[in-house]
């Protein structure tokens, strides 16, 4: 059987086509990725003013599905849409737009010959969920098969999450401390367990929402002259942008000054690493906390315990830090090393390097930054917790993010109660009589042997 989910993210749309044997609905380790899809162009928020556009833009991917899907399954092959922190601040400043991007996004879905099951906005809680389930789903984490067929609950701990998106970051896991306000504690019972999970979505904290509100503490530092120099690109990279460009967003118009949005700023690199890191650490508020533990901006977080996987924009931040820079990531300092690294290596340098990367070359000192800061100071993982991160994109062929964990959610994929494991030994009754014909076979072939020995003996 097939499911599609299309995660409609803030910077763009993927699709992702889902497969699993259509007699295992209720398995375990049994769903992979069978294709995706990008979609091209912005996230569907950016159609604010031109709604149908953003259902037209999903047409190429939702062909690709129906020629991805075999025919015969198309009318039983759920279709769902969620849409992230995009279009949550797009409905936050115009919950009219927001509500006609989602009606045209569904008008397109419900013309296919799928069985469309809605289309709607996640809370941050639900992605950070959801991203949670997906990982500890594949890395079977919850409930694994035997290859007798039996369910075996793996003695594992669960992993925690931590995805970056464009307009906002998550982190969720399992913990056994108190979770003292009750907004990041979710309850959920899987396969017969019950796991008390921590979980906290920060709007505003997605990788470009956050190269904007850096830009607006930078205008505002040198007083929007003509002439801006930025510490967090690199020697050598010169941008004229619009003050529209940075204040279009609900994340900086608090800081909106008061000239006309149309106003041209010419922003220079200049390349420094500390100046960058005194900068970026603005962003956060590290000084307000009314619980025992916060991690900033006042949010609550117990200590960060167990490993972690760490995907989406960490996943790429730190492969760039790998593969482009040639560092290796272990340690906090290594990422802030890295991070100093990259901001002093000049534009022309960064393009002989990743010619490919050029649109967001630029960005990669304060992103990287940003993570160092979001990951230490922010979610307080020290030399002992910090090595237990995977940077991770997928596990085995299957991307990792919250599209897979809302598919098994909305479907009843996961159980609450234990399986039953009589329903997997019917599954697997052939490895039983394989077994029971490897133990004949041994039998006939140890009594034969004896045999031979007896008539050998006899015979002397």
């Amino acid at each position: 059987q097939y499911g599609i989910v299309l995660d409609a993210g803030s910077s763009h749309t993927a699709m992702f086509v889902y497969k699993w044997p259509a007699d295992k609905e209720n398995d375990t380790g049994v769903v992979s990725e069978h294709s995706m899809c990008d979609v091209e162009g912005p996230g569907i928020s950016s159609y604010s003013s031109n709604p149908p556009a953003a259902g037209t833009s999903l047409v190429p991917c939702l062909d690709q599905a129906l020629r991805d899907v075999p025919k015969e399954k198309h009318t039983g092959t759920p279709l769902y849409l969620g849409a992230t922190a995009g279009m949550r601040l797009l409905n936050i400043t115009n919950p009219q737009a927001s509500e006609a991007v989602l009606s045209a996004v569904a008008a397109t879905l419900k013309s296919y010959p799928f069985d469309f099951r809605g289309a709607k906005i996640l809370s941050g809680e639900e992605e950070g969920v959801f991203g949670w389930v997906t990982a500890n789903y594949l890395l079977e984490n919850f409930i694994k098969r035997g290859w007798l067929g039996e369910w075996i609950q793996p003695q594992k701990k669960t992993l925690g999450a931590m995805d970056f998106g464009g307009a906002s970051t998550q982190i969720t896991f399992e913990t056994r401390d108190t979770i003292e306000d009750p907004r990041n504690k979710v309850m959920l019972k899987l396969y017969g367990q019950v796991y008390k999970v921590y979980t906290h979505s920060f709007l505003c904290y997605g990788r470009d929402q956050v190269l904007k509100r850096l830009l607006s503490k930078l205008l505002q530092a040198e007083n929007y002259q003509a002439t801006v120099p930025n510490p967090c690109w690199p020697t050598g990279y010169r941008k004229s942008l619009s003050l529209s460009s940075v204040y279009d967003s609900p994340c900086t118009e608090k800081e909106r000054p008061s000239l006309a949005l149309n106003t041209t700023i010419t922003v220079n690199g200049i390349g420094n690493g500390t100046l960058c890191a005194l900068h970026v650490s603005k962003l956060f508020n590290f000084t307000t906390c009314s619980f025992s533990h916060c991690s900033f901006d006042g949010v609550f977080q117990p200590e960060v315990s167990g490993n972690f996987i760490a995907f989406s924009a960490f996943f790429y931040t730190v492969d760039f830090i790998r593969t482009v820079m040639g560092r290796p990531v272990h340690l906090p300092s290594d990422l802030k090393d890295a991070a100093k690294t990259i901001c002093a290596t000049s534009w022309n340098e960064l393009l002989q390097k990743a010619p490919k990367l050029e649109k967001r070359l630029p960005d990669y000192c304060a992103v990287s930054m940003f993570v160092y800061l979001l990951t230490t100071k922010g979610y307080n993982f020290n030399n002992h917790s910090f090595p237990n991160i995977a940077f991770q994109k997928k596990a085995g062929e299957t991307s990792i993010g919250w599209a897979l964990g809302y598919m098994l959610n909305l479907t009843n994929m996961i159980p609450a109660e234990k399986p039953s494991s009589h329903k997997s030994i019917v599954y697997n009754y052939w490895v039983i009589l394989l077994l029971l014909f490897v133990l004949t076979t041994l039998t006939s072939l140890v009594t034969a042997v004896c045999l031979l020995r007896r008539s050998k003996s006899s015979a002397i």
